[in-house]
């Protein structure tokens, strides 16, 4: 018992301690009615930000010192705004226009004139700024990035604005805040607790010491570092195999959910977006058109899904009974219904059974077992309905839940979306057959595709997505993101679904990328791509995808590659998904003809076409 008194004395005084530090920065607004006063400066000592580091422990993010220029309005004096501004290194107008800013925001309280200075510029400046009363400067820390990878997953910092300051106590003008990724999903683990410091004045205006002999003063507290689901090394080399393509790569470990990397292509260097070049920077991206660098392809891009959506469609004939893999169905190149429609296909041989199907992507098969799903209803609407809602199972057609701030719902359509559609006739499972082969109306993000893929590895379940692994070394206890999420399919159904796809690397539509002792299963995907130029409706090259996991039977990646224009699905994406499978798992590639192939071509001619006119020329 006496050896657990002062354990119990330690949690007692850290108790005291935490409940007061809590009463005095969030109950207890004495001490902010303290900064309103002439007589006590207020000061803020800012912490240093959490580090973030990935699956590994390789340090991303870090820290480096800044330096910004404050002003508090009411202490500023009659001085020479030109010399001010060419010690500063601005013109005189912009330090008119932040003095201005600053007045309209208070009087009272400090403001940034000019922000995040080197440590060259500060030391320079901080002997000569004692003669201009008012203006002092303020130590902060930057963002200071390891990895030229991850921008859209890392984000980045910025300057809080007005909406911010007046949303959130906690933010001062000047204070800065995550912007997209991580850094804003976990904006408060990350930023820690400003320490304050109140410093008594007198009647002339000098600082004579703590007010109160510091009573109210309190210590920065460190934001907490995180450690990421993301592996650097797969991140940095799917980025590599993105250079000169645009898409996506999402890489997810079925078993738990983690996202293994979460490629966009274009990206850039996280290290733009830090210091004073920031917003020039940012401007340039923004306003990038063609390339949409800004733009998280993973999360936010919608594409038709094209073939791998026919695991999906053959899944839900399975549970509804109508089909079964025995049964064969009859390909004639094609599949002709209603009056004068067909459906094109390229598989030859005739009749064919699912598995062989699935491998071979034959168009028939799906779109006979995606009728007869539909059909399987009194009324094609409820038929629609049904569908739907083993879809949504699966995450589609709604945000995953996913822990990153940004995304795209996709869309999966039921009976009352085509009731708007044909509002004056009993439209039929043949008006919608597209949506058998992952065409039609249908649109799913990449990160998507890699869930319902991860689904489909682990027989029926899946974990919600995210990126955060741990806090402070502790794994997250989150149960969205530690609780099964189970699909509408029974397991039993699941098992020829991995043969076909297991097969379109033995015998199927990508058996020349097969990797040396890895079993791959995977489906290749070709989506159709149109674009509007000059308010017509234009065919331009197809997008390429490809999904994929390994190995077979114990798997420990799943993944969804989409490539813009890549032409079909194993010229780009399948490549790319064989080689970030080997990379992964083995930290070794066998196949250099595949690296090679990927790596020496460029579709940025492709990207270029709605530009210069071309394709709308070839395709009048």
């Amino acid at each position: 018992m006496r050896k657990l008194v002062p354990i119990l004395l330690i949690v007692v005084v850290g108790i005291i301690f935490i409940a007061r530090l809590f009463y005095m920065q969030i109950l207890d607004d004495s001490f902010s009615k303290l900064s309103q006063t002439n007589a006590v400066k207020v000061e803020y000592d800012y912490p240093q930000r959490g580090y973030i580091f990935d699956r590994n422990g390789k340090l991303l993010v870090a820290n480096q010192p800044s330096y910004d220029v404050m002003v508090v309005p009411r202490e500023v004096t009659a001085f020479d705004t030109l010399e001010f501004a060419k010690l500063l290194g601005i013109d005189e107008i912009q330090l008119k226009k932040s003095l201005k800013k600053a007045r309209v925001y208070s009087s009272r309280l400090p403001s940034v004139v000019i922000p995040q200075l080197t440590k060259n510029e500060y030391a320079y400046l901080q002997e000569k700024l004692r003669k201009y009363s008012g203006f002092y400067i303020q130590k902060r820390s930057l963002r200071d990035y390891k990895t030229k990878t991850g921008s859209n997953v890392l984000g980045y910092i910025a300057e809080v604005n007005p909406r911010e300051i007046s949303a959130n106590p906690y933010y001062n003008s000047g204070d800065l805040t995550g912007r997209q990724g991580v850094e804003k999903q976990y904006e408060k683990l990350l930023r820690g607790v400003k320490g304050v410091k109140y410093l008594q004045k007198d009647r002339f205006n000098r600082e004579i010491g703590p007010y109160k002999n510091g009573i109210y003063d309190t210590l920065p507290v460190k934001g907490k570092d995180i450690s990421l689901t993301i592996d650097e090394k797969l991140q940095a080399y799917g980025q590599m195999l993105m250079t000169n393509k645009h898409g996506g790569i999402v890489a997810i470990e079925p078993q738990t959910g983690e996202i293994l990397s979460l490629v966009t292509a274009p990206s850039y260097d996280p290290a733009l977006l830090v210091g004073r070049k920031r917003s020039k920077n940012f401007t340039k991206l923004w306003y990038d058109t063609i390339n949409k660098p800004l733009l998280d392809r993973g999360l936010q891009a919608m594409y038709p899904p094209g073939s791998p959506f026919k695991a999906l469609t053959a899944l839900i004939a399975l549970q509804e009974g109508v089909i079964n893999t025995k049964e064969t169905m009859a390909c004639h190149m094609g599949f002709s219904y209603g009056r004068r429609s067909r459906m094109g296909c390229h598989y030859h041989k005739s009749p064919v059974s699912l598995v062989p199907a699935l491998a071979q992507s034959c168009n028939t098969y799906f779109a006979k077992a995606y009728w007869r799903t539909i059909e399987n209803y009194p009324t094609a609407p409820k038929g629609m309905d049904a569908w739907q809602k083993h879809l949504k199972s699966f995450g589609l057609g709604d945000f995953l839940g996913y822990d990153l701030p940004i995304g795209q719902p996709g869309r999966i359509p039921d009976g009352d979306y085509y009731n708007r559609w044909y509002p004056d006739i009993r439209w039929a499972a043949s008006y919608t057959l597209s949506n058998g082969i992952g065409q039609g109306e249908i649109a799913t993000t990449p990160i998507q595709l890699a869930n319902i893929t991860a689904a489909i590895a682990n027989r029926g379940w899946y974990y919600t997505p995210h990126v955060l692994k741990s806090i402070e070394g502790n794994p997250i206890k989150d149960t969205m993101y530690t609780k099964k999420r189970y699909t509408t399919i029974d397991t039993k159904h699941f098992e020829p679904i991995v043969e076909g796809m297991h097969g379109v690397y033995n015998y199927g539509t990508a058996r020349s990328l097969r990797i040396p002792g890895v079993e791959i299963c995977g489906k290749t995907g070709t989506a159709e791509n149109f674009t509007r130029i000059d308010g017509k409706r234009v065919q331009l090259t197809d997008h390429s995808i490809f999904v994929a996991f390994a190995p077979k039977d114990d798997p420990k990646i799943a993944l969804a590659v989409f490539v813009e224009n890549g032409y079909w699905g194993s010229r780009y994406g399948g490549r790319i998904a064989s080689l970030m499978i080997e990379k992964y798992l083995n930290d070794t590639i066998t196949r250099k003809d595949l690296e090679k192939w990927v790596m020496s071509h460029s579709l940025e001619e492709e990207y270029l076409k709605p530009y210069s006119g071309e394709s709308f020329k070839i395709n009048q």
